[in-house]
Order: C-alpha cells, then sequence, then structure tokens
C-alpha cells in the first residue's frame, strides 16, 4: 500500500487547496488562516488539523515534519487593482510571500505552489532579481505564471498567478480535457429537482440544497444603478447587463452591494422582467465548490467572502495532479473522485440576505453618465450632485484627457453664448424647439427636492434619473441636427477649447479626439451649459440637506 504525501496549507481560507489534494489522494496535515469563521469552515467540510493563527508570527517549529506538499494563499488585498486603484501597501503585501516563502525554505517540500492575484507575477520577477526582497528564495524554483480558471474546467473567467516549482506545462496540457462550462448551465443545474452538481456530478434532492435562497428582486432604481455601471459607466468599458447566461461568469469578489459594478446580475427566472443577484450557493459553484461544501458564516456578507476569497478547489485538484505527474490520457474527472463526498454536520446557520436600502446618506452621490454623450477612454458628460455646507447643487460636467491629466470644460453662459454664437443662424435656429424643450422641463422640475427623494429622505417631484434621460434625449436631437454640418462643429469646437486654455492648449491631451467628435461634443457643450444655466437659476430655495422640517413637494 502505496503512502499518501502529506501536505500543508498557509492561509488557507476555507480550504479551496485542501479540498483539491484531498481529492486527488493528498493528505493535508494542516492548514493555518487568521480568520476564524473561515477555519470552522475548513475544518468541518475536510476533516483535518485547521489552526487559527497568525501565520506571520508562526514558527517553524510548530510546523509538522516529513511534508511533501506545501500550498498557500497569502492575503492578495494589497496586491489587487480593486484596493484604493492598485495604490495598496506592497511592501506589506510581500511581507506575507516571504513568509510563505521562508516555510517553503525550511520545510523543503519536494513540490509547493502559491496562488495570487496576477499582479503579482511581475512583482515577483522582479524581486527574484539579485538586490531584490525575494532573492534570497531564488533557488527554490520559482516559476509564476498567470492562468484562467475558465481554461481549467471552472465556470469562471479569474485569472490568477500561480507560482511553484512544479511542472507547469503538465497542468496546461489538461486545459484542453477540461470542459468549459457556463453561467447558464450552473443556474438551471441548482434549479432543478434533484440537484445535480454541475461540476462533480453529485445528486441530492433540491430541498437539501443549502445557501440558495435569492433574494429579492432588484427594484427599479437598483435595476437603473446598474445597468448604468455597466452599460455607461462614466470611466470604464461596458459589460453586458444582465450577465450572459451562455459564457462563464466575470470573476466572483468577495465584497459587493446590490448596487455595485461588481455584482453579477442574472434575469430572475420566478419573475418575467425581473432581475436578481446571484445566490450563495450559484456562487460556490461558480467558484468551483461542490453542492457538499458548506460555508460556516455568521452572517450573510461572511459567506460572500469566504466564497470571493477563495481558490476554487476544482483547479487545485488539477494542481494537485500536476504535482503527483499524472499524464493527461489518464486525468480522473471530478465526478470520478468526489464520490464519497457528504455534506458536513451540523449544516450552517441560515442567514439573512442582503436587502434594497431602505435609507441613505443625506449627501448621498449621484454620478452618471448622460448615455447619448460618452465616448470611450473616460470622455463624457454628466449629471452630478455637489454639497457646500448642507446644500446641494446640480449641475452637469464635463471630463476628458488622460487617466493622469483629466480635463474639463466650465459649461456656464458665458460659454453656451459664445458657442452659439459660433453657429451659423440657420443652425443656431434649428437647435431652438430641442433647446427650449430642456428650458422648459428644468424650470418644471421639482429640482429643490430631487436629493431629498434620490437620498429616500421624502418625497419630491423630479427624480435625478427624469432630469439625466430628458439630458441624454434633448442631447441626442441636439447631436443630430449639429451632424448635418460636421465642418462647422469641429471649428466651434475648437474655439471653445481654444477659448477655455489659451496659451496652454498646446499641452492639453485629448483635444484631437474632441474634434474627431465634434457633433457630439458641442452637442453636450450646448446641453450642459444651458442645463447648468437653467438648474442654477431655476433650482428653487436653496435646499439643505440636513433640514429636517423640510416640506416635500409630491
Amino acid at each position: 500500500m502505496s503512502v499518501k504525501p502529506r501536505a500543508i496549507d498557509l492561509y488557507s481560507g476555507v480550504g479551496g487547496w485542501s479540498l483539491g489534494l484531498r481529492l486527488a489522494g493528498i493528505e493535508v496535515v494542516a492548514s493555518y488562516e487568521l480568520w476564524g469563521p473561515a477555519n470552522e469552515t475548513n475544518f468541518k467540510n475536510n476533516a483535518h488539523q485547521a489552526q487559527t493563527v497568525d501565520i506571520r508570527r508562526l514558527s517553524f517549529e510548530d510546523l509538522p515534519k516529513d511534508i511533501d506538499i506545501v500550498v498557500g494563499s497569502p492575503p492578495c488585498t494589497q496586491f489587487s487593482f480593486s484596493n484604493r486603484g492598485g495604490s495598496g501597501d506592497l511592501d506589506d503585501g510581500l511581507e506575507d510571500i516571504i513568509k510563505f516563502l521562508s516555510i517553503v525554505n525550511h520545510l523543503r517540500p519536494a513540490t509547493w505552489a502559491m496562488e495570487n492575484v496576477p499582479r503579482v507575477a511581475p512583482i515577483i520577477r522582479k524581486e527574484l532579481e539579485e538586490g531584490g526582497r525575494l532573492h534570497e528564495f531564488a533557488h527554490l524554483g520559482i516559476e509564476p505564471h498567470v492562468v484562467n480558471m475558465e481554461d481549467y474546467g471552472v465556470p469562471q473567467r479569474r485569472r490568477r498567478c500561480v507560482a511553484g516549482n512544479f511542472d507547469f506545462s503538465l497542468l496546461q496540457s489538461y486545459s484542453e480535457r477540461s470542459p468549459r462550462r457556463t453561467l447558464g448551465a450552473v443556474v438551471s443545474a441548482l434549479a432543478a429537482d434533484p440537484v445535480v452538481d454541475p461540476l462533480y456530478g453529485l445528486s441530492i434532492p433540491s430541498s437539501s440544497l443549502v445557501d440558495h435562497r435569492a433574494e429579492m428582486s432588484l427594484n427599479i432604481e437598483e435595476v437603473r444603478i446598474n445597468r448604468a455601471a455597466k452599460v455607461t459607466h462614466p470611466v470604464y468599458n461596458a459589460m453586458p447587463f444582465p450577465d450572459r447566461l451562455d459564457r462563464s461568469v466575470r470573476t466572483i469578489t468577495a465584497t459587493c452591494t446590490r448596487v455595485s459594478r461588481e455584482s453579477i446580475v442574472i434575469e430572475d427566472p420566478a419573475t418575467a422582467g425581473a432581475y436578481r443577484r446571484l445566490t450563495i450557493r450559484e456562487r460556490a459553484c461558480l467558484q468551483g465548490f461542490p453542492i457538499t461544501f458548506q460555508f460556516y458564516g455568521a452572517n450573510y456578507g461572511q459567506k460572500l467572502r469566504m466564497v470571493g476569497n477563495a481558490v476554487p478547489p476544482a483547479f487545485t485538484f488539477l494542481v494537485a495532479q500536476a504535482f503527483l505527474g499524472t499524464k493527461p490520457e489518464v486525468l480522473p474527472t471530478l465526478p470520478d473522485v468526489a464520490v464519497d463526498l457528504a455534506s458536513p454536520s451540523p449544516p450552517p446557520m441560515t442567514t439573512e440576505l442582503d436587502r434594497p436600502g431602505a435609507t441613505y446618506p443625506r449627501k448621498r452621490k449621484f454620478r452618471f453618465a448622460i448615455t447619448t454623450l460618452r465616448l470611450k477612454s473616460g470622455v463624457r458628460f454628466e449629471l452630478v450632485n455637489s454639497f457646500h455646507a448642507d446644500d446641494v447643487a446640480w449641475r452637469v460636467a464635463f471630463w476628458f484627457g488622460t487617466s493622469k491629466s483629466i480635463q474639463t470644460l466650465t459649461l456656464d453662459e458665458s460659454m453656451h453664448q459664445q458657442v452659439l454664437g459660433d453657429l451659423p443662424l440657420g443652425l443656431s435656429r434649428a437647435l431652438d424647439e430641442p433647446l427650449a424643450r430642456l428650458t422648459e422641463f428644468i424650470r418644471k422640475a421639482d429640482i429643490a427636492n430631487m436629493q431629498t427623494l434620490w437620498g429616500h429622505h421624502g418625497l419630491g417631484g423630479t427624480r435625478a434619473f427624469m432630469l439625466l434621460d430628458e439630458l441624454a434625449e434633448v442631447g441626442d436631437l441636439v447631436k443630430t441636427i449639429l451632424a448635418d454640418d460636421e465642418a462647422v462643429a469641429k471649428r466651434a469646437v475648437a474655439m471653445a477649447v481654444e477659448r477655455e486654455y489659451q496659451e496652454k492648449l498646446p499641452d492639453v491631451p485629448g483635444v484631437a479626439k474632441l474634434v474627431r467628435n465634434a457633433p457630439l461634443i458641442l452637442a453636450g457643450i450646448i446641453v450642459g451649459s444651458l442645463a447648468n444655466v437653467e438648474l442654477t437659476r431655476h433650482a428653487g430655495s436653496p435646499s439643505s440637506v440636513d433640514r429636517k422640517h423640510q416640506t416635500a413637494v409630491k
């Protein structure tokens, strides 16, 4: 009888590495993780010693002996681009990687692997160079690679860095034998009775499926915000809304809200025309966990964090096979090795689902692009609110340039009059009707109570999205009229930018793009400047966002 290889799992989370190794026949002797609820989840599902410990303070003397394999996922927070726009503390993040490699260097296992975000790959390569903070570990045979989980049977486009000393080309060969799975296949499988695991082939009654309660459908405002964040985001490129069911899903994140660009939203099969977010169980399946795996979180947010932070065991199973040197032609499938998987007992507690927000901060921010007046690469006109002490102001803002040099134009009455004066009389008069429509809309709108309504603190006659839609419709009309004389529009845009920047004009980035798209840009200047004049003039008495006894207009 052959002896199973012995492994430890560092920064183990809920045990994504541990489960994958266990399914491959590797004995996980111990795992180490700072977060207690994750350790409880790992222990109950994988049935091995799961220690709650700060690994940075873990003593070499406390580690088991005769270890063949070391795996782990040091925290990625400091390296992630989602952390303060990629401005995390890289030195602090490297402390955990150094600790991981120090343990590898101490135990000298035959094989080891470490998983993290893609950004870590070039950092590792740089720090391995002479003088770098990882140079002392160069002898360990560190080879960082960036992989896409989608290529290895996980129904998720999740790119990760995997570094180690194993045969990476063998792992790559498994990709050709890995099925491509879709979001729709997972959603449909979990809606059936009995439920047949879309990855592992396990079958259980639908009544036994845990953490598959769906949240309340998104309300009208939430749908609007999610759609705008994905389709017409002021800065980032468009993504589909709702998420497509005929392909793998975007990255499952550890934290997101009901109105987040990162949230995955699907059409609600239970309600025609409605949309919902994914259940915990759908997220877990998309993250490569079997339907028998349970998450012992004290609340809904903890379970989201557990799933989103995990490394997919459907992927780590294949890495483990590469550790063992398994040839592609004899590679077992997940259903082959999962027949004995069962849910741990007792089951986790039922946690309350996220619900729509009833109220928001009185100074709730509004910033949405005017859909007909935007270009890619961050060139856009948008409706925004701003605050001075307790007073709110609404305006149209314009941004262009580059991410390192963001530029704007002053959209005020002077700009409005000058730009219209640059146009031939006939073209200017053709704009009278749509501009009069916008003027009338703003004059009749309840701008004074628009913030109260947006923050859900009272009633009002005009929602901010109503004004945004009117700006989009009028902007489109003006753009169409200006497109009939593109040469005139180009001259007017060039003159407007020149008046704004004068002698600084040669140093302003992005001007050529504005001129190339002159009808759209000129329409935005005209509509935005007129809107700002009218919003200032006809907003009514100043609206205090903290006025407790303000009379709301119905």
